[in-house]
């Protein structure tokens, strides 16, 4: 593995593997289809507009503090992926998952290091990637990466700002938000997922509006984002979310057109109030990947970090 192939898989990583965090909580990024699984169901008691309904939501949603999650993810050609376990965003996005690349160029290179899976920690100013020991072997002895939330928004320009931004301050609500910020939020009807009673809302965003109206960025940051997303070609995101008895969210299913192909996620939630616990892996079995990089003679902040495909050059 040359320090091409190590400075690529170390980005690449770093974004896809907070994606799958950010997704988790977000299901920011499959279609508006309710899935084999979810059948048309009940029907509601009372009638309540759906804001109202989706503003209970986003209340009991924030307040419950973690969950259980199942994500699949899907990013055009660069990669697929499916992860699984626990969220917290009481006080920050905290959480362990496990990460396994099923598609595209990221598994093929994931599967050169020797593993397409890999567990992830996410705490409030960082996550944290455990590699395979083919990666460790080559990348200096130590299996676990350490990704700064800081260091991403200085590599990913806007992008990598919002990322930041996202991961510092999400929850699952956020779906509920984008669909209250959409101005066409509708009512699909009542339908069960995975043998919860649920009603299912829809609606469209302009994903950069919201980014700009619910993050923290500064107007160069949004500016830089706004452009980013344009280059990619994204412009709208549609948005389906299915609320239980209890107002809690139960799945969220979001699709996004690309330059390079779909963008989707598909999140399910469950268990929620879950006990989440993670903690940073020992510091001697730990890497920062921006010192990684300066390894490479990658200087931070140069530029010099293109996710590409992982192949080497």
């Amino acid at each position: 593995m040359n320090s091409t192939m190590v400075r690529r898989v170390t980005l690449s990583i770093a974004l896809t593997a907070a994606l799958a965090g950010v997704t988790a909580c977000n299901s920011s990024g499959s279609s508006g289809s309710s899935g084999k699984d979810d059948k048309a169901g009940h029907k509601s008691a009372t009638r309540v507009s759906p804001i109202a309904a989706l503003r209970s939501a986003e209340r009991s949603t924030d307040g419950a503090d973690s969950a259980r999650v199942e994500s699949t993810t899907t990013m055009g050609s660069l990669m697929s992926m499916k992860s699984g376990g626990v969220m917290g965003w009481g006080n920050g996005l905290t959480g362990d998952m496990t990460i396994t690349y099923t598609g595209g160029t990221m598994a093929d290179t994931m599967r050169k290091m020797g593993s397409t899976s890999m567990e992830a920690r996410y705490l409030p100013d960082a996550y944290y990637a455990r590699m395979g020991d083919t990666f460790a072997r080559q990348a200096g002895g130590k299996h676990w990466l350490r990704y700064g939330y800081d260091d991403l928004a200085k590599f990913g320009g806007g992008s990598g700002a919002l990322l930041k931004d996202q991961a510092q301050n999400s929850s699952p609500n956020q779906s509920v938000k984008l669909l209250l910020a959409s101005g066409d939020v509708r009512k699909v009807g009542e339908e069960t997922v995975r043998g919860a009673r649920t009603t299912h809302y829809a609606g469209t965003v302009d994903v950069a509006d919201f980014a700009a109206r619910s993050s923290h960025l500064t107007a160069r940051q949004l500016a830089d984002m706004k452009k980013q997303f344009t280059t990619a070609g994204i412009t709208t995101e549609t948005v389906d979310i299915w609320v239980d008895g209890k107002d809690l969210l139960v799945k969220a299913v979001s699709k996004a057109e690309m330059t390079g192909g779909t963008m989707s996620a598909t999140t399910y939630y469950s268990d929620y109030g879950v006990k989440v616990s993670a903690a940073a892996p020992p510091a001697g079995d730990t890497e920062d990947f921006t010192d990684l990089l300066k390894k490479q003679g990658v200087t931070p902040g140069s530029g010099d970090t293109s996710t590409g495909s992982g192949t080497s050059s």
